[in-house]
């Protein structure tokens, strides 16, 4: 039997950033490959933590190759196929990596050398082996449940059962099983600090605005351990967001989206290959810190990079960041490239139909508004579409002068929204619907109750600048001058650094209120 173990510890770091980049990141994974495939193997590892399924799979089929008999580099290989918070599955390619091994389940798990390996082959059989992916994450979840029982010493055992129980949630924020999975990984990230598994499913288990104090932990560590990782770049922003921290969310997703412009050049990739994901997100946070000009640049990337491509991808960016550079900025009647509805998801086809009837309204033709409208509703999709649709119907009836009607909307649509989960990220739909009833219960002279809905919005969404901006109108007017500045001053503070013509009329407008 051949057993060994690998550790990529501080003491071999600079060795590993020589040939890879990674950084200080450290694991321990005894298992029975040979010499030249435990490089591959671990560096695999690393990148599977790290959600970089492609690089991770170039490196397990390396170890593939060095050590064809070495069961656990399919395990991983068949493990990149497997993207569990974010949906994804490719049952069909993952049964093609495990086959490579050996025709049959039983027979491939027997060849793995120990009986530790067994288990994670067992574990990965049970994942593909469901008639539905459902199924597939639920015995999943008990057999990595057996093997974190069985080897409770295995930090990255108990990684991977907490990563399973978020997995098995379908996308749901299910706090109880988010709350179980941070309870494992909470042991393994005190025992061990630099391990990545451990500071980044922390950060997933803690994105939210109630958890995030939590999360801050993990997300001060995670960036500093895998610095050519793009999304370890990018995650630590995840508690930043849900906190409002928006000088870090900027710092991290610029420093994410950097590194994947590196990767695409070093690998001579397609534009495709960029971080489109931290790219709006940075998009975003320079919106919240009133830098305006800085995020049109960022929507001109998305914009020249998804002009007659054919990419999903680039699309659907360039549908949600245009519609969240509209909405937040307010300048409707600024040309923006459109993204076209077609091909896109419900939720981006709702970002994009949403910002088209928006500028349509704020251009008087509020003809075929109705048809916008119709035609978001005929999108299908979760609730966040159906709010988009009452959203702009109330915007309709305010730009009409039907003020009942347009309070009766916004407030149905804030209902709605009440059910969807506030976790980390730029809102879907675009226009928080709390923030919009609150604008229209301020313009109708219900102050009191507008406070009402911008707390709710702030609460949803910490620190975002246009529920400040609100709330401290909607506390003056409500005769609350010390809430009122508390609010101004915290706009104030996301906003040093905006620029100087959006800050200044708001500057200019409380300056006369002389607040305290």
């Amino acid at each position: 039997m051949r057993t060994s173990i690998f550790l990529l510890s501080l003491s071999l770091a600079a060795g590993a950033r020589a040939q890879t980049g990674r950084g200080l990141e450290e694991v321990n994974f005894p298992n029975s490959g040979n010499a030249a495939a435990q490089k591959h193997f671990v560096q695999g590892l690393l990148w599977l933590h790290s959600f970089e399924y492609e690089d991770a799979r170039e490196e397990f089929e390396a170890a593939e190759k060095a050590d064809p008999g070495f069961a656990m580099s399919y395990w991983g290989d068949a493990m990149t196929f497997n993207h569990p918070l974010w949906g994804q599955q490719d049952r069909e390619k993952a049964r093609a990596a495990l086959d490579k091994l050996g025709p049959a389940s039983e027979a491939r798990v027997a060849k793995a050398a120990t009986e530790r390996e067994k288990e994670y082959m067992r574990a990965v059989e049970a994942l593909y082996s469901g008639t539905t992916k459902a199924a597939g994450d639920a015995a999943y979840v008990e057999q990595m449940r057996q093997v974190h029982e069985k080897y409770p010493q295995d930090a990255d055992a108990a990684c991977f059962y907490a990563l399973s129980i978020l997995g098995a949630t379908e996308g749901r924020r299910d706090h109880a099983a988010y709350m179980k999975a941070a309870a494992i990984v909470e042991e393994v990230f005190a025992a061990h600090p630099r391990h990545p598994g451990a500071a980044h499913y922390l950060i997933h288990c803690y994105d939210d605005p109630i958890h995030a104090p939590l999360g801050l932990r993990p997300a001060r560590v995670y960036a500093t351990l895998a610095p050519a990782a793009e999304h370890a770049q990018h995650m630590p922003s995840h508690i930043f967001f849900s906190l409002g921290m928006w000088d870090e969310v900027a710092a991290s997703n610029e420093v994410s989206f950097r590194v994947s412009e590196d990767r695409a050049a070093r690998k001579k990739l397609g534009t495709e290959a960029l971080g489109y994901h931290a790219l709006s997100w940075l998009e975003y946070a320079y919106l919240q810190q009133g830098r305006y000009t800085d995020a049109w640049d960022r929507l001109e990337i998305i914009t020249r990079n998804a002009q007659g491509s054919h990419s999903k991808q680039e699309r659907t960016h360039l549908a949600t960041m245009r519609a969240a550079y509209l909405v937040e900025t307010r300048q409707w009647n600024r040309m923006t490239a459109p993204a076209g509805v077609d091909g896109l998801g419900a939720e981006a086809g709702a970002a994009e139909l949403f910002a088209d009837g928006m500028q349509a309204l704020a251009a008087n033709a509020g003809v075929g508004v109705e048809q916008t409208i119709a035609r978001i509703q005929r999108l299908g999709g979760g609730p966040a579409v159906q709010i988009a649709a009452m959203e702009l119907e109330a915007e309709a009836a305010r730009k009409r002068g039907r003020t009942a009607e347009a309070l009766s909307k916004a407030g149905k649509a804030a209902e709605m929204e009440n059910a969807l989960d506030s976790g980390a990220g730029p809102p879907l739909p675009v226009l928080p619907a709390h923030e919009l009833y609150g604008e229209l219960l301020l313009e109708s002279s219900h102050a009191a109750e507008a406070v009402e809905q911008y707390r709710v919005a702030l609460e949803r969404g910490p620190e975002r600048a246009r529920a400040l901006l609100g709330m401290a109108r909607a506390e003056l007017a409500a005769g609350n001058r010390e809430a009122a500045g508390e609010y101004f001053g915290r706009l104030k503070k996301a906003w040093h650094r905006a620029d100087s013509e959006v800050s200044a009329p708001v500057m200019a407008e409380f300056a006369h209120a002389k607040l305290p």
